[in-house]
Formats: structure tokens, C-alpha cells, sequence
């Protein structure tokens, strides 16, 4: 991933501003249409079946508009999730699109730990809400609280879609050093941990281009689970859990073919 390979030809460049256009409409567009079963099934019920309806709506607003973008999702490894069995899911993230597409990709209702600045985004924030944990990443009071709300997440039954990279990788490497609090949550709560891969997200949104988007076929990948052992370390963990995506990310495109 040399971050010059990620400058598309011109022509792409043409292209890709007008195809962003298209997906930021066709994003509103299906983003209204929605909120009505939202507002009338999810947004208005206690947890967590608020939680588990809105991301049975989300997997069909995605299932619409993820296709209209040029981007259609193919999901591996769903089988990984036992049944009434609670994970940590832990995404790479490369791209904006990564939530859009991480959040309806894994069965089941779950939630993502995500910053509060977006959650005051007229309606779209209504649904940022409901699928996360909101985080004020400039207060200690709000990181802490936040812990206490993903173990409660956790023990209503709902799934945590974590990003251990913290913020995009814009990087060269397949992923960027991983950070502690995903696998403190785990060791601190017994739940195991799901690795996930999503593929070609930084062929659709490059790091270094602003208001484009290239169609590209969406894959997310579920590896099998990874059990905190009694007695195991934060690090050790991280380790454990950054070799395997990490060892599984290069071999990805040939499998997700």
C-alpha cells in the first residue's frame, strides 16, 4: 500500500468527483427513506432492541445503497459468530466508509465506539447514536465512562465493533500499531475476540484525495475467534490478534476474489 499508488489517473480523478456526488445523494436519499421504519420500530424502544432493530434496518439501507454506489458488499465468515455468543470485533480501518460497511456486516445488533462530534449531525447523528457508544476524546471522564458503557453494551447481548488502530491508516503498512483499549475491554470482561478484515476501501476513498469516490466491490472478512487465556497480558493479546490480521490482510485479495 505505497500511499503514490493510491493517486488514481487523471480520467479517475474526473470520474471519482462525479461519482462522489452520486454517492452523497443516493446516501441522503436512502438515508430519509429509512429514518421513517427507524423512528417507528427502533429509535423510540429500550435497549438493546433498539440497538438489535436499527442494525437490521442498517443492513438494509446498506444492502440498497452500498450496490447504488458501485460498491457491493461480499461477506466472509459469519459462521464465526456462535449462537448468543458475545464478541469484540476488531475492524482495520483504512477509509470513512469502513463504519458504513463494518456496522450491518456483523450479525447480530452491535455498536461501535465512535467520537461525539458526529453524533450532532442533523438525523444522520439519530442513527450514529443509536449504533455507538459516543466518546469525547478530549475529556478522561468521557473515556472512562465509555468503558463502563461498552461492558454494559457487552452484557445486553450487543457485540463491540472496536478499531484498535485508533484512526485511519494512512500508512504504507497493512495496519498501523494497535492501541490498548480493545484488549484491556477483553481481558477486563472474558469476551472473546473476533478479528475483521475489510478489503478495497482505500481503492474507493484514497488517503490522499478529498471528495472522491471510485466504485470497487466491498469484502469483509470474519477470522476465527480469539480467546483471552487466564493470566495473558494486554500486549501479549494485541499481538496475537494484530499477527493474525495482519498476516491475513496480505493474503487477503487472492482470497476475497
Amino acid at each position: 500500500m505505497n500511499p503514490q499508488k493510491d493517486t488514481p489517473p487523471f480520467l479517475w480523478l474526473i470520474f471519482g468527483r462525479i461519482w462522489a456526488l452520486w454517492v452523497i445523494v443516493i446516501f441522503v436519499v436512502t438515508m430519509l427513506i429509512i429514518l421513517i421504519p427507524f423512528l417507528l420500530f427502533s429509535y423510540y424502544r429500550p435497549e438493546p432492541i433498539k440497538t438489535r432493530r436499527w442494525a437490521a434496518l442498517a443492513r438494509i439501507w446498506m444492502g440498497v445503497f452500498l450496490p447504488l454506489a458501485g460498491c457491493p458488499l461480499r461477506v466472509r465468515g459469519r459462521e464465526k459468530f456462535a449462537p448468543g455468543q458475545t464478541y469484540i470485533v476488531t475492524c482495520n480501518h483504512n477509509a470513512l466508509i469502513d463504519v458504513p460497511v463494518s456496522y450491518p456486516g456483523i450479525p447480530g445488533g452491535n455498536k461501535t465506539l465512535a467520537k461525539i462530534e458526529m453524533a450532532r449531525v442533523p438525523i444522520f447523528g439519530l442513527f450514529y447514536r443509536t449504533g455507538s457508544v459516543l466518546v469525547d476524546r478530549k475529556s478522561e471522564t468521557s473515556r472512562r465512562d465509555s468503558v463502563n458503557k461498552m461492558r454494559d453494551a457487552l452484557e445486553m447481548g450487543l457485540h463491540m465493533c472496536l478499531y484498535p488502530e485508533g484512526t485511519r491508516n494512512k500508512t504504507a503498512e497493512p495496519l498501523k500499531a494497535f492501541h490498548d483499549g480493545t484488549f484491556r475491554l477483553a481481558l477486563m470482561t472474558g469476551h472473546p475476540i473476533i478479528p475483521a478484515l475489510i478489503f478495497n476501501t482505500r481503492k474507493i476513498m484514497p488517503p490522499n484525495q478529498t471528495f472522491y469516490v471510485r466504485p470497487c466491490r466491498l469484502h469483509m472478512h470474519f477470522l476465527d475467534p480469539v480467546v483471552p487465556q487466564p493470566g495473558e497480558t494486554i500486549e501479549s493479546l494485541k499481538q496475537r490478534v494484530f499477527d493474525l490480521m495482519w498476516n491475513y490482510y496480505l493474503g487477503g485479495p487472492n482470497a476475497a476474489r
